[in-house]
């Protein structure tokens, strides 16, 4: 079952090319509509590229998706949740950080046996 894009995918396309551009520059913060929507997008990719339920990706305040085959969760806190910032995700998505190099700045929270993307990173 594909997952309902909320994103247009050329809009969050454009989105990702400006913030990986700003991050490869090193210019200043981008407009946070354009961060918002490059972070909707990617969780909307990684959705899509691994569709699944048992995982919880989120990155507050911008959004948050269920990803990963596995067992379906239905009620409560999910067992295997990441929390990240905004940043620091897309720089996962992008490529231009590693899923251990994230996990050893202490800013990813990730819970559970499946909180794993290293396998699903980056999406470009």
């Amino acid at each position: 079952m594909a997952i309902k894009r909320r994103i247009d995918p050329a809009e969050g396309s454009r989105a990702f090319s400006r913030w990986i551009e700003a991050a490869a520059s090193g210019t200043e913060a981008l407009p946070r509509p354009v961060l918002a929507m490059a972070v909707r997008y990617t969780l909307e990719e990684l959705a899509t590229r691994a569709e699944g339920n048992s995982v919880e990706v989120r990155v507050p305040p911008f959004g948050v998706t269920q990803c990963i085959p596995g067992p379906r969760h239905t009620r409560g806190t999910p067992p295997n949740v990441i929390e990240l910032p905004a940043e620091l995700w897309l720089a996962l998505a992008a490529g231009t950080l590693a899923w251990d190099a994230a996990l050893a700045t202490g800013r990813v929270t990730a819970s559970g046996l499946r909180a794993d993307l290293s396998d699903e990173l980056p999406l470009v």
